[in-house]
């Protein structure tokens, strides 16, 4: 079955989720990260993606970020990839395949679930048992978001930006979503899903307009023959 083809219109949240290929170690040593990053901060800024969550895992990644050009966020992830291969296989002295494919994603409605991509992805160490609040993890937007921690990388988004008047406040406000607030089985779920199959995360609407605005169908065709397939054979 043929794969949709991915939409990121500019100004639109993405959800970007990679893994390394049949769950393999990715970053194995702090230097890892380390390199990453780099090539994150380098290629987001070279092509116009504004990242506002992210956390590196062992084995795979997120990243909560917004195209200012189109095809940015593909013309990232392909130079980032590219250069972290190449110098993972050559510290290691491996060859082949490090990544599962192609990375996943789906488009984000923001003032329904922008701030709950930021914990769900910021909350994968604790999630993980890795660590027992996401502050002790190094490798996240955590540390930034909440505490203000300096970053060449993140890129505030508007709603965060609403959560107080100035930084203190916003942090303050921030670290309070992470307070006795989990997320639901049903979100976290659902957030899996379009992630997975790449289609909208949002309400009926917000998955109307884009499907308008690019063309492209967002949202999963429901199982089971169509309707008056017996008739129209």
């Amino acid at each position: 079955m043929a794969r949709l083809a991915r939409v990121a219109p500019v100004g639109v949240p993405v959800h970007v989720y990679q893994r390394g290929n049949n769950h393999q170690v990715v970053f194995a040593d702090e230097a890892d990260f380390v390199a990453y990053l780099g090539w994150l901060i380098e290629y987001s800024q070279r092509y116009g993606v504004d990242i506002h969550a992210w956390c590196l895992m062992t084995n795979h990644i997120h990243l909560l970020c917004t195209p200012s050009k189109q095809g940015a966020i593909s013309q990232m992830m392909q130079a980032v990839g590219r250069h972290y291969v190449r110098y993972f296989n050559f510290t290691y002295k491996r060859s082949g395949t490090l990544w599962e494919g192609r990375y996943k994603s789906c488009l984000v409605q923001e003032d329904s679930y922008l701030l709950d991509l930021h914990r769900y992805i910021e909350m994968n160490p604790v999630t993980a048992d890795m660590v027992q609040e996401p502050s002790e993890y190094a490798w996240s937007s955590y540390q930034m978001n909440a505490l203000g921690k300096q970053s060449k990388l993140g890129t505030p988004h508007l709603l965060y930006l609403a959560l107080g008047e100035d930084e203190k406040r916003r942090q303050s406000a921030y670290r309070d979503l992470f307070t006795g607030h989990v997320l639901g089985v049903k979100l976290i779920e659902e957030i899996e899903q379009a992630t997975l199959k790449g289609m909208a995360l949002g309400n009926d609407q917000f998955k109307a307009q884009i499907e308008l605005l690019t063309g492209r169908r967002v949202t999963s065709k429901k199982p089971g023959r169509p309707t008056g397939w017996r008739k129209a054979k």
